[in-house]
């Protein structure tokens, strides 16, 4: 069984160990004890050293802890005990995160009763899952208040071990028995967890709510405090600041400009849109005009491209004329669409989907109109030389 050192002091950056076993070539190492925290209950795993090779992950194997390291410790030298260092910028950024989130959810149960579901802490932000519909500005800038006022108040955040039988009024209960390690933030959070925290909230700095998610019924909260809140609100500002330069308005008229300037380009991008149409039309009727009819009295066109809007609309003004087939071909994705006037006496749906269906490929439509895709470019020219062939 390893001893977590970490249970009782999350502060201890160095500590000395005896070697329990070794295995996969002294790559993994078990150690008597140990300040490493693996990952578990959402905190990822520390990082650093252990006599002198660099830690690349640390595993929670229920009584004991494994130790991956990038090289070998020498099994020969019959090394007994190793020094581990622990990369301290690491642990107590993960510290503030815990204890941030510990701090969060209370505030959040506080105020409003919506419980915790789970909890993710990530490299750069960490989230949340929250057992609410939806959480409102309003409510979010209440929650990120309140715990500033916390956090100002500078409340121990201390350890404690008690027994799971015992009226432990906690936030939420745990389904563990026996002893439990209890978090508890002074006069307003009891929680049952093993990860690091720290031991005031004035050491977690601000707490920012950075982003609200709906997740299966459930609101995902993203947010960061400590270090990590004040490297994002830099993040922010410069971000905030090139824009103000690019638009050449100060900082509290960017978002009225944004949004006007993204209203025209809606308003241009339908008006382009229109006149692509209006261009597509045009060129398919001059194409019919173009065209002279076969033998069979029809006008047939084949054109390869991008099978977009103005591509539609050309084949829809070709067949707009009398005894005409229109077919456009694309290679990437491979697709076709095949257009059929009326008095053509050809169902594009059936043609079309018959010649696909040969090939591999999938579509259909009405009898005006039919598009699909085939898997492969061959199999495209398959399509095209099967529809030639029965000269729709």
């Amino acid at each position: 069984m390893t001893e977590r050192l970490y249970y009782h002091d999350c502060y201890q950056q160095e500590f000395r160990a005896r070697i329990v076993e070794l295995a996969d070539d002294g790559r993994r190492v078990y150690l008597d004890r140990t300040a490493f925290y693996p990952t578990s209950g959402g905190q990822p795993f520390d990082l650093g050293t252990l006599g002198g090779a660099r830690i690349l992950e640390v595993v929670d194997e229920d009584d004991r802890i494994a130790h991956l390291l990038e090289n070998s410790l020498d099994v020969a030298s019959q090394v007994s005990e190793v020094e581990g260092n622990i990369d301290w910028a690491r642990r107590y950024d993960h510290m503030q995160q815990h204890t941030g989130q510990h701090l969060l959810s209370a505030v959040l149960n506080d105020l409003f009763g919506i419980p915790t579901v789970s909890f993710h802490m990530g490299a750069v932000t960490s989230t949340i899952d929250v057992g609410a519909e939806k959480l409102d500005s309003k409510r979010v800038e209440q929650i990120e208040e309140r715990c500033a006022e916390v956090i100002a108040a500078a409340r121990p955040v201390t350890i404690s071990f008690e027994e799971a039988s015992s009226d432990l009024a906690l936030r939420k209960a745990s389904e563990r028995s026996g002893t439990l390690r209890i978090i508890s933030i002074d006069a307003l959070d009891r929680s049952a967890c093993g990860g690091t925290h720290v031991r005031s909230t004035s050491e977690l700095g601000p707490i920012f709510l950075r982003k609200l998610e709906k997740i299966r019924g459930n609101v995902r909260i993203e947010f960061v405090c400590g270090l990590r809140a004040l490297r994002i609100a830099r993040a922010d500002l410069r971000t905030l600041s090139e824009i103000s330069r690019s638009l050449s308005v100060p900082f509290e008229e960017t978002p009225a400009l944004v949004a006007t300037q993204i209203e025209r380009a809606k308003n241009l991008e339908k008006t382009c849109q229109r006149l692509a149409a209006e261009a597509a039309q045009r060129e398919g009727r001059a194409l019919y005009a173009d065209t002279p009819p076969d033998s069979g009295g029809i006008r047939r066109v084949i054109q390869r491209g991008i099978i977009d809007d103005p591509m539609r609309a050309r084949a829809q003004a070709f067949v707009e004329g009398s005894m005409a087939v229109f077919v456009a071909a694309s290679e990437d994705p491979p697709s076709i669409l095949l257009a059929a006037s009326p008095d053509s006496g050809i169902h594009a749906g059936e043609v079309l989907k018959s010649a696909l269906t040969a090939a591999g490929g999938r579509g259909g439509g009405n009898r005006a109109l039919a598009q699909g895709s085939v898997p492969t470019p061959a199999a495209l020219e398959q399509v095209i030389a099967a529809m030639l062939i029965s000269r729709c």
